[in-house]
């Protein structure tokens, strides 16, 4: 990259200013000491000269300086008050080249595109690490699928190819949007796993306004939003709950909002670890690169939050309600898309 002159710098042309100040109150003093030889017209000429130095450099420190600081200074205040630093694209210069590099590392570090790639490849990464090679899987699936139709086994089969239906869902094109209406489909191949362990201990239960229902159906969110939401609510809710155990997906929608609630009545979570998971949601994108222990429960659920922030922006995302011995109420809240192009910095879904 070409480097830029030192008078794209303001503290570079701050000084170069001052010192032309100086110079000229330097002629100005000699001007005005001068020696009795000077005529007083010669004198005269000189003051007005300095004086027009000094006039039209005190008019080049503020357009050139002091202006382009107080532009500099109001994106920064942006900055703290919650906006991006996109802003500091447009403006030509900055204070010091130390200050350059300074934002150039912050806005790599929030690039949500950025972030938004790691994030894809951390997603195919770890499907890679468990799918061996899909097609072996699907085929192995199926020969397992037929061999238990074949002996009569027909919980076996079905068994089979729910688990089929559901990695090829999971497996393929991790980072597409879906409608709500495969989403769903996948919830409850989902859920017809994990019945055929639970039993008649576990029911789910979808809710939709049915009005809005088509519209609701039709939207588009990221892949595998709810899936281990419902996952979580089994392992750390319904699992440890003596007796049956309900699970309650409610959909519903506002102009340009579409608002998920996963419940559960399971044990519930007490007041230190609903906060403790509440501050986790809370964090940025940043925490799904940097969380280090994965065997601690919520992590699914920062995973889902962090996706949702960098597809969409942090008005967006999840929060938990919970009361111990009670339940826990997950609220997933997600703009109203239709369509599954949209533009995370200069990359198209």
């Amino acid at each position: 990259m070409k480097k830029k002159s030192v008078m794209h710098y303001l503290i570079n042309r701050r000084t170069l200013l001052w010192i032309v100040q100086l110079m000229v109150t330097l002629m100005l003093i000699i001007a005005l000491v001068a020696s009795p030889q000077m005529s007083q017209a010669d004198r005269a000429l000189m003051v007005s000269v300095s004086i027009a130095i000094c006039a039209g450099v005190l008019i080049a420190l503020y357009f050139w300086v002091i202006r382009p600081y107080r532009r500099v200074e109001h994106m920064i205040n942006l900055f703290l008050e919650g906006y991006t630093l996109s802003g500091l694209d447009s403006t030509t210069t900055t204070i010091s080249p130390l200050m350059e590099r300074m934002v150039g590392s912050v806005k790599t570090e929030l690039n949500a595109s950025h972030l938004l790639k790691l994030s894809k490849r951390q997603a195919q990464f770890r499907a890679l690490q468990n799918q061996i090679n899909p097609h072996f899987l699907y085929n192995t699936l199926e020969s397992i699928r037929s061999e238990a139709l074949v002996a009569g086994l027909d919980s076996v089969a079905e068994m089979t190819e729910a688990l089929a239906v559901f990695f090829r869902y999971t497996i393929s094109k991790v980072e597409n949007l879906v409608t709500m209406e495969e989403e769903l489909q996948n919830c409850n191949t989902y859920f017809r796993i994990q019945q055929y362990r639970f039993g008649p201990r576990l029911s789910l239960d979808i809710q939709c306004d049915p009005e809005d229902k088509e519209a609701i159906y039709r939207c588009r969110i990221p892949k595998l939003t709810m899936q281990p939401i419902l996952e979580n609510s089994i392992i750390h809710g319904t699992e440890f709950k003596i007796g049956a155990g309900k699970l309650t997906v409610k959909l519903e929608r506002t102009e340009d909002r579409l608002v998920i609630l996963v419940s559960d009545d399971g044990i519930g979570m007490n007041e230190a670890t609903l906060s403790k998971l509440n501050e986790n949601l809370d964090k940025s994108g940043l925490a799904l690169h940097e969380q280090k222990d994965e065997s601690k429960g919520g992590v699914a659920l920062v995973n889902v939050n962090n996706r949702i922030h960098l597809l969409f922006g942090e008005e967006y995302g999840l929060h938990v309600f919970s009361m111990p011995n009670v339940g826990t109420d997950v609220q997933i809240v997600l703009p109203m898309i239709t369509s599954d192009r949209m533009v995370i910095g200069q990359e198209v879904l």
